[in-house]
């Protein structure tokens, strides 16, 4: 399970990092709409340097006064101090994504017409600018720790429900080229319940899922805990359901091109933990 200790601010974080890692600290003993507030700025941190403090407090429909009640409660003196972090981290990679949404909402807004190859572009391009903002965001002792639950177990479950089921039945696929005993639990049948008869202390459960999570996702996973599992999320923030139940929590952010969300992105996070581990495993051969 992640654990932090309580973090008491008594000067306001200088960096991006410092009030993230805060937050997801004090994350348990904040109110409901600070919590809201919270999850926002962890899962939406590549734009809140140019989001004004109207579009945030809409956002997590509370009121303006709410957002700069989060941004005292974590040493600042109001949103604009606390936005300046995130206006330091904005980077190359970072505000490609941005631009692009940006112009998908002009080219809706103004009705104009667009032929299947414009649609296929944009769309790619989006999945492109998620792609890069993985690669730059992806933590390497969050990536090795999965890594190494995953070689230490003799056995894998797997589940991801909804549009997370492909990338959960590709890891099935994947891992059964390895010589762990791998379970996809689909939920076929509602028989999910039964499936986790089979399950022992110590196995792992890599668990996907993304806003607004799967509640079929979440009891399996709450089930596989309580079993004593060693689980491993995958999903689009540590503020999620999953991550307090996780030992490791691997994040991606997938873009949304005309509101459909990409899977480009976690396929290839998976895809990468598979051969990492694979690596791991001595299937691949050393350079």
């Amino acid at each position: 399970m992640l654990t932090c200790p309580m973090i008491v601010t008594e000067y306001p974080p200088t960096t991006a990092p410092q009030l993230l890692t805060a937050i997801s600290a004090q994350y348990g003993s904040l109110s409901r709409q600070l919590k809201l507030i919270g999850r926002y700025v962890e899962t939406h941190r590549e734009h809140l340097g140019i989001e004004g403090i109207q579009e945030v407090a809409a956002a997590c429909n509370v009121q303006p006064s709410a957002v700069v009640r989060f941004a005292k409660h974590f040493g600042f003196s109001g949103y604009s101090e606390m936005q300046r972090l995130f206006r330091t981290a904005i980077s190359q990679q970072i505000a490609p994504g941005r631009n692009y949404q940006a112009r998908i909402r002009d080219v809706i807004e103004v009705g104009a017409p667009m032929t299947s190859i414009q649609i296929a572009q944009d769309f790619l391009k989006g999945s492109i600018a998620g792609m890069q903002q993985l690669q730059e965001s992806l933590e390497r002792t969050d990536l090795d720790r999965a890594v190494q639950l995953l070689a230490d177990a003799d056995a894998v479950w797997l589940v991801g429900m909804r549009r997370s089921y492909p990338v959960a039945a590709y890891l099935e696929y994947s891992l059964q080229h390895t010589d762990k005993r791998v379970t996809l639990v689909g939920g076929l049948g509602s028989m999910q319940e039964g499936q986790l008869r089979a399950l022992r202390t110590g196995e792992v459960m890599l668990a996907i899922s993304f806003a607004p999570y799967a509640q079929e996702t979440l009891s399996v996973v709450n089930a596989a805990h309580a079993a004593g599992a060693r689980v491993i999320a995958i999903s689009d923030s540590r503020l999620s359901p999953l991550a307090e139940l996780s030992e490791v929590v691997l994040t991606v952010q997938e873009n949304a091109p005309f509101g459909f969300r990409s899977l480009t992105s976690v396929f290839g996070l998976a895809q990468s933990l598979f051969i990492a581990l694979s690596y791991r495993l001595e299937l691949l051969p050393k350079p």
